[in-house]
């Protein structure tokens, strides 16, 4: 998942930027705990407050399970792990802010986060000069790893730090519109988007893929994440024929859009990504989004053996909040440091090197385990490996999963 719409890092936080990787790259990783082992940090950005932050929470909470059993058991002697914790609200230019400031640590070895696509497109740059991985396990957009000129089949890894547990909207929107096409059999769609980057690219990558099956769509529009009142689109899509609605957005809007278009006569199913997989889509819908659709990345942790694990820490360690819909690849990105460490610290004859930031790095791409959500390992361009999706539909109020699979091009 997950943009927001992108804005520029300002020349003071650049600058910030400069002098704080200049200076983080001959500094030693890792500082001297009291126990005599090495203090080695993971970072989180996230946004912990406002109306994401039930997204938020889960990252950061799964993140911190993965640091505490990794001490507990031992993971890596002579290694302490630790937590660093960053609330980006949502907002490209506080990331940027916040990577600067992780960058800056010289303990932080690694970072795991952030919820929102376009919060990385203002951090990627930040991480890779200061040679600090960063892996995010909800980024879905596929300029984050395959480059800008991914549309034409060019693909060019932009910077080698940016790694993610999540598979991309390249995979996520033409799933969706297989779906849609082939077993909902839903021929006639309206196709809305929140002018973000995620949301807006999402849709434009089902909507192209639909168009390829052999649907139709009957219209196409924006919403505006500020507004609260959707009436005019929804009577839109009312008046149009359409069999459903496509929205490339997030759960806040998505539920009153989801409320309205019904309320405004059009008894059809609202689609979306994996930014509309959580409970607040149905209290926002007004209970009014039965039947509604949605993928989200891997298949339900719920489901799977490789989770039951985790599911049960979690429970046990006594979070005030869900893991939510991007626990289970939290949880994945940070042991995905963890191993990296583990292997770092292994080929330095059992001492933690004291380039241990750089030397995590050169690991990371040969990481391999069995994790939460399957298997773990990234390919050329940092995204990982499992492509699996699953749609999942509101039945009463919760989501359920109805089908995992991936796309078949």
């Amino acid at each position: 998942m997950r943009k927001s719409s992108l804005l520029v890092v300002t020349i003071a936080v650049t600058g910030a930027l400069t002098l704080s990787a200049c200076g983080s790259r001959g500094a030693k990783s890792g500082s001297e705990n009291a126990g005599g082992t090495t203090k080695v940090v993971i970072g989180v950005d996230a946004p912990l407050s406002g109306k994401l932050s039930a997204l938020g929470l889960g990252i950061k909470n799964s993140t911190d399970l993965a640091v505490k059993k990794a001490n507990k058991e031992n993971l890596v002697p002579g290694v302490t792990f630790a937590l660093e914790s960053k609330d980006d609200q949502g907002n490209p230019n506080t990331g940027g802010q916040n990577a600067t400031a992780l960058v800056g640590m010289k303990d932080v070895v690694g970072v795991v986060g952030p919820l929102n696509s376009s919060v990385s497109l203002t951090m990627q740059k930040i991480f890779s000069d200061g040679k600090l991985t960063q892996i995010s396990p909800s980024n879905t957009t596929p300029d984050l790893s395959l480059g800008p000129d991914w549309t034409s089949g060019k693909y060019t890894r932009p910077y080698p730090t940016y790694f993610r547990t999540a598979t991309t909207d390249l995979v996520q929107g033409r799933y969706a519109a297989q779906y849609m096409f082939n077993d909902a059999k839903k021929t006639k769609v309206y196709v809305l988007d929140d002018k973000k980057t995620y949301g807006a690219g999402l849709a434009a990558i089902f909507q192209d893929e639909f168009k390829k099956l052999g649907g139709t769509v009957v219209g196409t529009d924006h919403i505006s994440p500020d507004d609260k009142d959707f009436s005019a689109v929804a009577t839109k899509v009312a008046s149009s024929g359409a069999e459903a609605v496509y929205y490339g957005g997030e759960y806040p809007e998505g539920g009153p859009l989801s409320d309205q278009i019904k309320k405004a006569g059009a008894k059809i199913p609202l689609m979306g990504g994996d930014g509309l997989v959580d409970p607040e889509f149905i209290k926002l819908s007004n209970n009014n989004s039965e039947g509604d659709l949605a993928t989200s990345v891997g298949a339900p942790v719920e489901q799977l053996d490789s989770a039951k694990a985790y599911i049960a820490d979690y429970t046990a360690a006594g979070y005030k909040d869900g893991y939510s819909a991007y626990g289970g690849y939290s949880y994945d990105a940070a042991w995905s440091i963890i191993q990296a460490v583990k292997a770092a610290v292994e080929h330095n004859g059992g001492k933690v090197p004291d380039d241990l930031r750089t030397k995590v790095l050169a690991e990371m791409a040969k990481v391999s385990f069995t994790g939460v959500g399957g298997q773990v390992s990234y390919d050329q361009y940092g995204d990982t490996t499992n492509k699996q999706l699953t749609v999942y539909t509101v039945k009463g109020p919760d989501w359920k999963p109805i089908k995992t699979g991936t796309y078949t091009g």
